[in-house]
C-alpha cells in the first residue's frame, strides 16, 4: 500500500474493484478423463501449490493521504483498491459425452462458479471493512506515525482477509460430497419435471 501526504481536512473513501473472469480449456469424455485434465490444467494456487479446478487471484493495493493540522496529522482520504480475476474450466468436446456426464459438469461447473464467486465476494468485503478502518483511525502526533498505525491495520486487515478465505475452503471441501450430492439430485429432479 503506498502512503502519500494531503493538505485537506475532510476524510473520504473510494473502493475501486474489478473483476475479470478467464478460462482454461479441458477435453475428455469421461469423468476420469475431465478428473485428469482438471487436475492437469487447473489453475496452480500460491497457498497450496497444487492445481484445482477454480481459481481466484485476489490483489489488495491502494493509497492513504494525510493531512496536519494543530499539530496532528489525520487520515484524509483512503483508497483501497482490489483486483479479484476469477479462472474457471471450459469443457472442449462435451457433445462427445453422455448426457449423464453433462449433467454432472453442468453441477460441478456451477459449484465451481459459485465457490469461486464467494471468493471475490469475501475480498471485496474484506476491502471495504480495510478502507472503514483505516478512515477510523484516529490523530497522531506525526505522520509518520500514523503511517505506522495505517500498515499495522492494513497487514492485520490482509491476516484477517486470509484466514477468512482459508476457513471457507475448508468448509466448503468438508462439504463437498454432501453439496454435489444434493445439487444433482436437485438437476434431475428439475429435470424429470420439465
Amino acid at each position: 500500500m503506498a502512503f502519500f501526504s494531503g493538505l485537506a481536512e475532510q476524510a473520504c473513501a473510494e473502493t475501486i474493484i474489478s473483476k475479470s473472469v478467464s478460462y482454461f480449456t479441458i477435453r475428455g469424455t469421461t469423468a476420469e478423463e475431465l478428473d485428469h485434465e482438471l487436475n492437469r490444467r487447473g489453475p496452480l494456487t500460491k497457498t497450496s501449490g497444487l492445481r484445482h479446478p477454480g481459481a481466484t487471484r485476489i490483489k489488495f493495493g491502494g493509497a492513504v493521504t494525510y493531512f496536519e493540522k494543530g499539530g496532528r496529522c489525520r487520515v484524509q482520504e483512503a483508497r483501497i483498491t482490489l483486483s479479484t480475476q476469477i479462472i474457471l474450466p471450459q469443457w472442449k468436446n462435451r457433445k462427445k459425452a453422455k448426457p449423464g456426464l453433462a449433467m454432472i459438469w453442468e453441477t460441478l461447473s456451477a459449484d465451481i462458479k459459485r465457490h469461486e464467486e464467494r471468493h471475490a465476494e469475501i475480498a471485496r468485503n474484506h476491502a471495504r471493512d480495510m478502507e472503514r478502518k483505516l478512515l477510523r483511525l484516529g490523530p497522531e502526533r506525526s505522520c509518520e506515525a500514523l503511517q505506522a498505525r495505517v500498515a499495522a491495520v492494513s497487514k492485520a486487515a490482509i491476516d484477517t482477509h486470509d484466514r477468512d478465505q482459508a476457513r471457507f475452503d475448508r468448509i466448503e471441501a468438508a462439504n463437498f460430497e454432501d453439496r454435489m450430492m444434493r445439487l444433482l439430485r436437485h438437476r434431475m429432479k428439475a429435470k424429470t419435471l420439465n
